[in-house]
């Protein structure tokens, strides 16, 4: 009784074999579904492929605060501080959520945060729901209390736009 369960085990394992499928070579990340009727509008960045975002909209994404010797992982722990990079990536986060939060449903656009040496260069395409003259007020609201509060220069670069649908680049 126990030589036959052996003897069988051994059977299944010897039928027991490796399979294996061509692969797909699809990239399916960063692309979104298209829609059977065509009505869902996507801006130009939204637009771009996985493939094409190095070449197509690297411009987004120069830094140049972060040179040779303007702030090591020695000096950080002179100063008792954090390293750059995550100094960095928390303002980011800091600054976007601070401007969707001033500029309340006005943003039609992603915000694009450059950094150029000591200078924060904020940019974004808005839509004219408000006054000019609140536009202003905003902007240079905008640019003080951040510049108090990272402790450099701010200068917001926004274009307005009177209707929504001129920043839709295709529909899917």
């Amino acid at each position: 009784m126990f030589s036959r369960l052996i003897i069988s085990r051994l059977d299944l394992m010897s039928h027991r074999g490796f399979h294996s499928s061509n692969s797909l070579c699809k990239i399916k990340a960063g692309r979104y579904k298209v829609t059977l009727d065509r009505s869902k509008p996507l801006t130009y960045e939204m637009a771009m492929s996985p493939e094409k975002i190095g070449t197509h909209k690297s411009f987004n994404s120069f830094n140049t605060a972060q040179l040779e010797d303007t702030f090591t992982i020695d000096k950080a722990k002179e100063i008792g501080g954090v390293t750059l990079a995550h100094k960095m990536f928390i303002e980011d986060l800091f600054i976007r959520r601070f401007l969707k939060g001033t500029w309340s449903e006005m943003f039609l656009s992603e915000i694009i945060v450059k950094r150029q040496h000591n200078t924060v260069r904020i940019a974004a395409l808005i839509q004219k729901k408000i006054q000019t003259r609140k536009i202003y007020f905003l902007l240079g609201y905008s640019e003080e209390m951040l510049t108090l509060w990272l402790k450099c220069p701010v200068k917001l670069e926004l274009q307005v736009l009177d209707d929504a649908n001129e920043v839709v680049y295709k529909y899917i």
